[in-house]
């Protein structure tokens, strides 16, 4: 089961989120601003972000900016309820992975969701890959090199 980490100072839609989020196989994980999310996400294992803008003690781009010093690869949805063009540029420049307007369309939501879980999956799986390439390229010439030895060795 994923576990999403709603971000949020308002109750009714750390609420809302926390219900959709069961409803849709997700368990949800909540948090009523920057600081308290920061804490949840460095002791437990989050895969999904969903974090408002604005709020207090420490705003959404300032926690996008803590995350991604931490992990990079974690998916960040931002929402909004006060939208400019400059705040959606800065939340993408700052690796957010969406910038959602309040208030969302649950099916929206969802979608963006699936979406975003679906190719952090993938890039872990190309990760994983790249590391058994690497592996293989290393030991195909210590094989080699190991069968060129007994060859030797057995003349």
């Amino acid at each position: 089961m994923k576990r999403v980490l709603v971000v949020d100072d308002e109750e009714d839609i750390l609420q809302l989120f926390t219900e959709l989020l069961q409803r849709w196989g997700y368990e949800p994980v909540t948090a009523r601003n920057g600081v308290e999310a920061l804490d949840k996400f460095r002791s437990q294992q989050i895969d999904l972000i969903v974090s408002d803008l604005k709020m207090p003690e420490m705003d959404g781009l300032e926690l996008l900016q803590h995350i991604r010093s931490i992990d990079s690869r974690v998916p960040v949805l931002v929402l909004t309820g006060y939208p400019t063009v400059e705040t959606a540029v800065k939340a993408i420049q700052e690796g957010a992975y969406d910038y959602l307007m309040k208030p969302v369309n649950p099916e929206e939501l969802r979608f963006r969701i699936e979406k975003a879980l679906a190719q952090s999956e993938q890039m872990k799986s190309i990760s994983f890959l790249k590391g058994l390439n690497w592996a293989l390229i290393i030991s195909i010439p210590v094989w080699l090199l190991l069968g060129i030895l007994l060859a030797k060795a057995l003349r």
